[in-house]
């Protein structure tokens, strides 16, 4: 059983639609893939059909996992929360992500508003939604990919550099709500709240243990970024508070340099997605 469970599509900062991201994945051989955009459920089922449509004409089934990765700020630092078999239509839940997308749109205004007026930079916020796939989540390497169209900058890479980090003159923090909120959301719609990539985030073990009391079940231990070491290490902390342990390419793009995919291709053991789904069964009988 071969499955990411970290993946990207243009219905946030991917640059796959969720139709090319089955096919890659099933061309990568991979069982079981969950499509995680940030702030955002619309690709998974787009995913789902298409992947049932190739296995009903003859073709590899590929299982569509439902999941979402919540972009939060807490005390100053950015905390990414996926979570995974929420009920998508809980009031609760869509709320969230109604909130996140207006703290987006927010962001992005003020922020093409000051390029315009401290650079000289005039990007239309009508051109940045033709970046993103309709109802998408607008993100930095839109912004940084629109600022490089206008002619800002010479690549996307020094747009980000100069314009989108977090000490640029013309950059705005977006208005987000908590990890805890988040994590509680998931958890009371029926998913499952995880730690995404803890190697980003600084104290991550006390966070962890923190988030334990809103709802938080699992670590994302396995990541592109983490190596043996903290594969090892993240997971002997799930493991000491009772956890599970999940893991994914977190997927957006392919290599700029050479074109590589690396989606499927970090090292998940199958039983990441035996827990995985044992973890849901016993949820879904405790609620």
């Amino acid at each position: 059983m071969k499955v990411d469970l970290h993946i990207h599509t243009t219905y946030s900062d991917g640059v796959f639609s969720p139709e090319k991201i089955v096919d890659t994945a099933i061309d990568a051989g991979l069982d079981a893939i969950a499509i995680t955009d940030h702030d955002n459920v619309l690709a998974y089922p787009i995913a789902l059909n298409y992947a049932k449509k190739i296995a009903d004409s003859g073709g590899k089934a590929l299982e569509i996992l439902p999941g979402v990765e919540i972009n939060t700020i807490y005390k100053d630092i950015e905390i990414h929360i996926l979570g995974y078999f929420m009920n998508r239509d809980d009031s609760d839940f869509q709320a969230m992500l109604k909130s996140q997308q207006k703290a987006r749109i927010e962001q992005t205004e003020q922020i093409l508003h000051l390029l315009n007026k401290k650079e000289g930079i005039h990007v239309t916020f009508d051109k940045l939604k033709s970046l993103v796939a309709d109802g998408g989540s607008i993100g930095r390497p839109h912004i940084a990919k629109a600022i490089t169209l206008a002619g800002g900058t010479t690549s996307v890479m020094e747009a980000y550099n100069k314009y989108i980090n977090n000490d640029s003159e013309v950059y705005v923090q977006r208005k987000t709500i908590s990890p805890h909120e988040a994590i509680e959301i998931i958890y009371d719609a029926g998913g499952i709240p995880v730690f995404a990539h803890p190697f980003d985030v600084e104290d991550a073990e006390n966070l962890i243990k923190e988030f334990m009391h809103y709802g938080l079940r699992g670590v994302e231990a396995y990541h592109r970024k983490h190596s043996p070491a903290m594969v090892e290490y993240y997971s002997s902390i799930a493991e000491k508070n009772g956890l599970i342990i999940t893991g994914g390419s977190d997927f957006h793009a392919p290599n700029p340099n050479n074109g590589q995919i690396i989606m499927g291709k970090n090292f998940i053991p199958e039983w990441i997605y035996d827990k995985l789904m044992k973890e849901k069964k016993q949820l879904d009988l405790a609620r």
